[in-house]
Formats: C-alpha cells, sequence, structure tokens
C-alpha cells in the first residue's frame, strides 16, 4: 500500500504524538509549599509522619504530613541568619538532630524542646544521624573522624576508619550499627560499641550517599560517578547495582518497609523508584524545580514511603510532594 503525502504527515504526526506521550512526566497526587525560598536540607521519618526542613529565611520547621501543619520552628544559638546545613529525623520519630559546619543540638520532635548543643574543633561538620529514641547521635567529620556519642552514659566513641572526608552516616534503629561513606573509596559497616569495622563496601569513586534499611536486612552505598549498590547485611555481598543513567548522583535513599523496593532522589530533580534484588528502575518522576532558576533544578532532600502505593519527597525548590506507585 503506498501512502499519500497528506497520510504520510499524519502517520509522521501520529508517531511523534506517540513518542512525546512516553515523555510526558507522571504529575504529583499532593503538593504542599513548607518553604517560600529554597532550603538546604530536609528529613522525613521512617512513618512518613513530619518532616523537618531547613530553609534560607525561616531556620528549621518541623511539619505534620497529614495536616500539612506547620508544628513549630527551631534555630541554633546566636545565629543571626539560619547556617543548619544538615538535619536528621530518628528513625522512631521522637527526635531531630542539627549541625551548622561546628556545632550540632538534638531537639525533641514532639515540640522542638532542646535536649542538647555540643561544638567540635579542627574540623567542619559533613553529616549527621539520630537513633534510639534520641540516645545515640553519630556525626560525621571533613578530617574523616566520626564521633558516636550515648548521651546516657555521655561516652563519646571515636571511628577512625576513614582516611579521608566523611560524606555521609546512617544508624540503625537501636543505635548498635552505623554506616558510613567518604572520599577514601569506602563504605564501612561498623558497631558503635566497639568501633569494629563489620563489613567494608569498596568503590571506584567517592562515597557520597549511605543509607540502612531500618528492618536490618540491606545497606545503600553510592558513589559520585553513577555507581551505586545494594548490600546484604547478613553476608555483606552485594545484591545488586542500580542500573543509573549518566552523571546521576543520589542524594537521598530509602527502602520500603516490605524490603521490595528502594527510592532514591537526586539533584537534577530526578525521583526513582528501584527494584532491590535486580537493580532495575520500576518507575521514576521529576519534582518541581526551584521556582524562576533557570535552568529548572532543584535537590531532592529526602524522600519516603508513605503507604504501600505512595511516596513523598522533600526537594530543594520547598515544596513536598506525593507520588502514586503504578502497581
Amino acid at each position: 500500500m503506498t501512502l499519500t503525502h497528506g497520510a504520510k504527515y499524519l502517520s509522521l504526526f501520529l508517531v511523534i504524538g506517540l513518542l512525546g506521550c512516553d515523555k510526558v512526566q507522571p504529575e504529583p497526587v499532593r503538593q504542599v509549599l513548607h518553604s517560600e525560598n529554597p532550603s538546604y536540607a530536609a528529613s522525613i521519618d521512617q512513618a512518613g509522619n513530619k518532616v523537618a526542613v531547613s530553609s534560607v529565611d525561616s531556620g528549621v520547621t518541623v511539619w505534620d504530613i497529614h495536616s500539612d501543619t506547620a508544628l513549630y520552628k527551631l534555630n541554633h544559638q546566636g545565629q543571626a541568619d539560619n547556617q543548619i546545613l544538615a538535619l536528621s529525623v530518628s528513625p522512631d520519630g521522637s527526635s531531630l538532630v542539627t549541625a551548622d559546619s561546628q556545632n550540632f543540638a538534638l531537639w525533641q520532635m514532639s515540640d522542638g524542646k532542646n535536649l542538647g548543643f555540643w561544638s567540635i574543633k579542627d574540623a567542619t561538620i559533613r553529616d549527621l544521624a539520630v537513633a534510639d529514641n534520641g540516645q545515640s547521635l553519630l556525626v560525621g567529620q571533613s578530617d574523616g573522624k566520626i564521633q558516636h556519642v550515648t548521651l546516657a552514659s555521655g561516652r563519646r566513641l571515636e571511628f577512625l576508619g576513614h582516611t579521608e572526608n566523611v560524606n555521609s552516616v546512617d544508624l540503625s534503629a537501636n543505635g548498635r550499627f552505623a554506616l558510613t561513606g567518604a572520599n577514601d573509596h569506602h563504605a564501612y559497616f561498623w558497631d558503635t560499641g566497639s568501633a569494629q569495622i563489620i563489613y567494608s563496601f569498596p568503590h571506584p569513586n567517592r562515597v557520597t550517599k549511605v543509607v540502612l534499611d531500618q528492618q536490618g536486612r540491606y545497606a545503600f552505598t553510592a558513589g559520585s560517578e553513577v555507581t551505586a549498590f545494594i548490600w546484604d547485611l547478613k553476608t555483606g555481598k552485594q545484591i545488586s547495582q542500580l542500573q543509573l543513567s549518566r552523571a546521576q548522583i543520589i542524594t537521598a535513599a530509602r527502602f520500603s518497609p516490605d524490603g521490595r523496593y528502594l527510592v532514591t532522589g537526586s539533584p537534577s530533580r530526578a525521583l526513582a523508584l528501584w527494584d532491590v534484588q535486580t537493580g532495575e528502575k520500576v518507575q521514576q518522576w521529576q519534582v518541581r524545580a526551584i521556582l524562576n532558576s533557570r535552568p529548572a533544578s532543584a535537590v531532592v532532600h529526602a524522600v519516603a514511603f508513605l503507604s504501600g502505593h505512595q511516596i513523598l519527597s522533600e526537594s530543594s525548590s520547598g515544596v513536598a510532594e506525593v507520588w502514586e506507585i503504578h502497581k
């Protein structure tokens, strides 16, 4: 059959239209503005009930996700402007730890009551985590050292396994185990009671993001050059490698409660759902860009599973977004 010129043009139009449909980005089912201006950092509790957001002009604000209500604001002592660049909510949602370059503070999540304020010398704070009902704190530093603080006893343990700048840290829910990553091309899973390394996860480049599965099954480690792995915490062996696109960096990650999926966020507005066992991408979205940014950009700060079929993201655009998982 021979097509006329008109039919050819119509066929070409339909093909282009179909290809365009494939590139249409899914829309969020819900958006909530948490900051008028770009945010520095954010953290969401494991249950997806509350999120803490550090923004340019408002300090840290804690929000109730379900009611879209700002519960309270906080900031570090003596700071005219907000300098809190790192924060972490404990897995049980009871505690919040915040840090600027030299100081870190612990807060009661229910009402914002301050529970302690500390400083470090001769280094800057790179990342931090809190667990065990606020009793266990982990602080990663620019000199390669990691401080583990047990509040009940006041004990401070110094982990010296890394030789270069620490980029990311995480704690198990009971505070007994830590996962840390640094510029020395290594991530370590270690015991916070003895500082003994349990597993070493080598990388071909700098380790920039680490996350523990709070059920104790998996560890996630990601590097600076399109490398990201999921590890079995029972054996220390690699389960899968994420099939990342070119130049994709991971800035946020979390395992699903059932252990089947991992959700990640990137500086390129990319939000993705992955199969833990295969490392294959299951679904992807694009978060809202920072208003008037050119080119359009936003960093995904935090992610969480709200239920079996929804994901929550918090990005530097100052917007929280809820996304539907298509089964």
